[in-house]
């Protein structure tokens, strides 16, 4: 399938595994300001809709991962922070809230590559994804309220179902940065790694969840998510839908032969 024509990103291909880059390092992979959120919601449509890839990895070029909101922009109340309550909030409706509600529906694992700062609406996107991996450069702030604003891009819902809600509330209340080490014993990254090995083990990490059978992964991650928002009775339902599904997948018994042959490879 073609990829999408970006604008602020580029988008590279390496078996089933798809690497998002945002690319505008003048200020900071801000994604107001810029045409990245036009470039995420691209990029995770295609995903979705070509069955080829089984992983995403999404990360920054330059110093910051993102910077989250242009804030020349809200100093001047232009673009995106321009305007009275009403247009205010159609803005954000039509602008970065797209972000979440498109990765929100991204059927393929996502890994988030933070190289850099990821502050503000920067630190959500990584916490939009299934794992963050960080350099030790990597810093993280929910500063929102440092700038006497709320997270209008849907922060406050994703961060207290990542590390809970005491922990989301202390980070998001005190708008302070924190490092890369402290993420790690918070929960909010699952490795911190040296700047020039992270994206070499992000993208051994994507390859190896794109080497399992694509099917199945896709339908796993959709369980996931539904487990988040429904009861047991009505998940175990649902589980025995998808596993009728896996079953009856050609893929199923492909990855049944291909173990079988591996446990009789050990036996002789």
């Amino acid at each position: 399938m073609q990829k999408p024509e970006l604008k602020d990103a580029t988008l590279t291909v390496d078996g089933a595994v798809a690497t998002f880059t945002m690319q505008r390092h003048d200020v900071r992979n801000a994604l107001t300001g810029t045409q990245l959120a036009d470039d995420i919601v691209a990029v995770t449509d295609w995903v979705n809709r070509n069955k080829a890839i089984s992983a995403l990895v999404i990360t920054g070029e330059g110093s910051a991962f993102s910077a989250g909101g242009n804030i020349k922009d809200m100093a001047n109340r232009e673009g995106d922070f321009s305007g009275d309550v009403e247009t205010q909030a159609e803005l954000y409706r039509q602008g970065i809230q797209r972000i979440p509600l498109a990765m929100h529906k991204v059927e393929v694992p996502v890994i988030a590559a933070v190289n850099g700062a990821a502050i503000g609406a920067g630190f959500d996107l990584a916490n939009m994804c299934d794992i963050r991996l960080a350099s030790s450069k990597a810093r993280f702030g929910e500063t929102f309220i440092n700038l006497g604003i709320i997270p209008g891009d849907g922060g406050a819902w994703f961060m207290q179902r990542l590390i809970g809600y005491q922990r989301a509330a202390e980070l998001t209340f005190t708008g302070r940065v924190i490092s890369a080490e402290e993420a790690l014993e918070y929960g909010v990254v699952l490795e911190v790694l040296e700047p020039e090995a992270l994206m070499p083990r992000a993208n051994e990490l994507a390859q190896e969840m794109a080497s399992k059978p694509a099917h199945a992964v896709r339908m796993t991650k959709r369980l996931m998510q539904m487990a988040q928002r429904q009861q047991l009775p009505d998940f175990l339902d649902l589980c025995a839908v998808f596993q009728g599904v896996c079953h009856n997948n050609p893929e199923h018994m492909g990855a049944v032969e291909k173990m079988l042959a591996a446990i009789n490879s050990k036996q002789s």
